[in-house]
């Protein structure tokens, strides 16, 4: 059996990892986590979208690719971590949603090392991963917002978007220790509305619960960004001058800009053991 050699400090390519979640489905979740590794590809970083919804899978379907393999596969041996990875819009990387994800929180040491080497091994190294979770509040939600860096909750202007993203918040910060947040405010018909959904949400996280709101920005309800939906490409390739490719443009220029103070660092390897762990 291969021995698997872990990186030493020297060897760490600093990667940040966001969580993007949401606490009801139907907000444009995978939307937001597509369309955001795109506009940070862009930007120029070099990004990595891992679809950990396994209830909705359908990041390979919004890009328009096929995949070969999945998770369970190189879990299993059977394929390389290489092997399984779709090339998407912008040069991002997409690693396929798989039974595999649910089996990340019970892995056998061997295995454990096996999944760290075979990030370790991606021959260009990763500026950013962006995990797209489930839906809720979920076994598998939880387990990946506590080993992510950032956690990213979608809101749209519905009372049960609201209601919902309170109780996810609430969730991660009381038992996971979660205390920051960013929230972005998908499918709102003008910025007003959109800060106002902010407050809203920031009012009663900040009354009853431990916790730190940033607003990242809004996505605007654009026709074009549906039509790219249903064209099964990101709205920046298809609608580059649509209102909602600017706001992605916009949001990952605020993203880059934005400082990371007192949160874990590392290189993908210890995202992965923060995982496998239990953050």
């Amino acid at each position: 059996m291969r021995e698997h050699v872990l990186p030493t400090m020297t060897d760490i390519h600093p990667v940040r990892t966001i969580a993007v979640c949401s606490g009801k489905g139907g907000v444009g979740k995978t939307s937001v986590s597509i369309n955001l590794s795109v506009a940070l590809a862009r930007a120029g970083q070099k990004v990595m979208l891992l679809d950990a919804d396994l209830a909705m899978a359908n990041a390979d379907i919004l890009l328009g690719v096929t995949p070969t393999g999945n998770l369970s596969h190189v879990l299993s041996g059977e394929k390389s971590l290489a092997e399984i990875i779709c090339p998407a819009p912008a040069g991002v990387q997409l690693v396929p949603a798989s039974s595999g994800v649910s089996r990340l929180a019970n892995l056998s040491p061997a295995e454990n090392a096996g999944l760290i080497h075979a990030f370790s091994e991606l021959e260009n190294p990763l500026d950013v991963l962006i995990i797209d979770v489930a839906a809720g509040i979920a076994e598998s939600v939880v387990m990946f917002t506590r080993a992510a860096q950032e956690v990213l909750v979608v809101i749209c202007d519905e009372p049960a978007s609201l209601t919902d993203a309170y109780a996810l918040i609430k969730v991660l910060s009381k038992e996971q220790r979660v205390e920051q947040f960013s929230v972005l405010c998908n499918q709102v018909p003008n910025g007003a509305r959109g800060e106002a959904l902010f407050a809203k949400l920031r009012g009663v996280c900040e009354r009853f619960l431990d916790v730190r709101l940033t607003h990242l920005g809004d996505v605007p309800r654009d026709d074009y960004l549906r039509r790219s939906v249903q064209m099964q490409r990101p709205v920046l390739e298809a609608f580059p001058a649509s209102r909602s490719a600017r706001a992605f443009r916009d949001i990952a220029k605020k993203l880059l800009r934005q400082r990371q103070i007192d949160l874990p660092w590392g290189g993908v390897e210890f995202f992965l053991e923060r995982l496998v762990a239990g953050g």
